[in-house]
This record gives structure tokens, sequence and C-alpha cells, in this order.
């Protein structure tokens, strides 16, 4: 079953910190939702573990992530390929940062991916449904990365 994702987000932050945080496996381990582990494997290629629900259906998964055509801080390809409990996927992506007002950037993203087995079961309009919750619940997790800290310092 093939998927289709793309859109834009503005996250408040410059597109050079923007950039950083996309290529920091600890920040992409905490806003990836489901992401268990990323683990450096070689240059701009991680192992990544993964607890996933689908609709009703729920499993792990494990897989990998590669960076390419990287052109810092402006653009990069991904690629990813796993497969677990819940079936198996490959895709790729490509995203796109650029300013957005004094303080913001703009993340332009789109890409597509083939996924088979127990999850494409579930559906086309389902899965595409959980993508589009799961792309939002990362930027959610992204925008909090660069929230200021709270300071529990009295003066």
């Amino acid at each position: 079953m093939k998927l289709e994702i793309g859109g834009n987000e503005v996250i408040p932050a410059s597109v050079d910190a923007l950039w950083v945080a996309l290529n920091d496996p600890k920040v992409l381990t905490r806003c990836v939702p489901g992401c268990k582990s990323m683990v450096e494997i070689g240059p701009d290629a991680y192992k990544v573990e993964m607890q996933l629900r689908v609709a009703a259906v729920g499993g792990s998964f494990e897989g990998e992530i590669s960076l390419a055509d990287k052109q810092e801080p402006k653009s990069c390809s991904i690629k990813v390929s796993g497969a677990g409990t819940l079936g198996h996927g490959n895709g790729t992506a490509r995203f796109e940062i650029e300013p957005d007002g004094e303080t913001g950037s703009r993340l332009i993203y789109k890409g597509s991916g083939e996924i088979g087995g127990l999850v494409a079961g579930v559906g086309q309009r389902i899965l595409a449904s959980v993508s589009k919750h799961l792309i939002g619940r990362f930027f959610v997790a992204l925008r909090k990365e660069f929230e200021a800290p709270i300071s529990g310092a009295a003066g």
C-alpha cells in the first residue's frame, strides 16, 4: 500500500537551530512518536527502535534511517526502511527549511512510502489519518524543544 505525506509547519527557531535539531538523534528520539532509541551506525545513518499503535494494532518496529543530499542548513533527503510485528515499510522524504518572520522557520516536507503486512490491512484512509496524527505529534514535540525552559530559581 502506498502512502504519501506532505505539508509545512512553522517552528519558533532560526533556520540554523532547526537544522541542528533535525540532525540530532537525541532530539529526534524525543520528538518521533513511539521512538525508543536511535543509534548512529555510520555517518548520517541510524538504527531505530519504535513501539507504535496503528488503530487497534500495536507492535514493535526496527529499522534504519539515513540522511543524504544534505545542503546545510536548507534541505535534506531521508530514506527509511524497517520491519516489525506490524509489518514492513520503506520510504523517502525530503525536507526544506526557510526563514519565516524574524525568529521562525518554515519546514516544508514531502514524502512517499510503501507499507505491507498486518499494518496495511487497516486500510488506506485509516493509515493516512494515523500518519497525519503522528506527524502532528512530532511537530508539537519539536516546537517544545525550542520553548524557553522554565526557571525554578527564585531571586
